[in-house]
């Protein structure tokens, strides 16, 4: 179960419904279906303006609301998989590979590739089921289904082959750029 994107889920759900029940909340008020609340009374009892520290707690606090916002919205762009270490055990000892490391060849592979300007890839999951998560940027005018094909049959044949695996789950995405033209190194 992946934890981080269900309380993700949960906490935009709950955001969503405070939302929406105060959105009801207000326009039964305001059309007059909700009698709660005069709608010709003012909000807040006396017409003197608070203290002037409440305008700064004020400020304070919604300016940590946006940061937090923020942060959060920035945690959404891309989560990059945990990689592990896999370990083999042998008769004359043990051998551990990190995940990342299995991985850079592909990326440098898949760079190669007519169209490519750059491509990363991570291997997570265990050592004899790993997956293999890549994003490649091309050119504008790359032909990202040529791209998809060498991949298939050029990068993932090699790659599985070092790893000693039959099957090799892959997600790929394909980033396509404005620019044009040979890329800078």
């Amino acid at each position: 179960m992946n934890r981080p994107a269900a309380l993700n889920r949960t906490l935009l759900a709950l955001i969503g419904l405070v939302l929406l029940a105060a959105g009801g909340f207000a326009l039964a008020t305001h059309f007059g279906r909700l009698h709660v609340l005069d709608p010709a009374s003012s909000l807040v009892p006396g017409s003197t303006a608070p203290p002037t520290w409440v305008f700064y707690v004020v400020i304070a606090v919604a300016v940590l609301l946006g940061l937090l916002c923020l942060r959060w919205l920035a945690a959404q762009a891309f989560r990059r998989p945990k990689t592990v270490a896999w370990r083999a055990e042998e008769v004359d000892g043990a051998t551990e590979l990190d995940s990342a490391t299995a991985a850079a060849p592909v990326a440098a592979d898949v760079e190669g590739y007519d169209g490519v300007r750059s491509a990363s890839a991570w291997l997570s999951g265990p050592r004899d089921r790993p997956e293999l998560f890549l994003i490649v940027t091309t050119d504008a005018e790359a032909d990202a289904g040529a791209i998809r094909a060498r991949i298939a049959e050029h990068a993932l044949p090699r790659l599985r082959q070092a790893l000693e695996v039959d099957e090799l789950p892959v997600r790929l995405e394909v980033r396509l750029t404005a620019k044009s033209g040979a890329r800078a190194r």
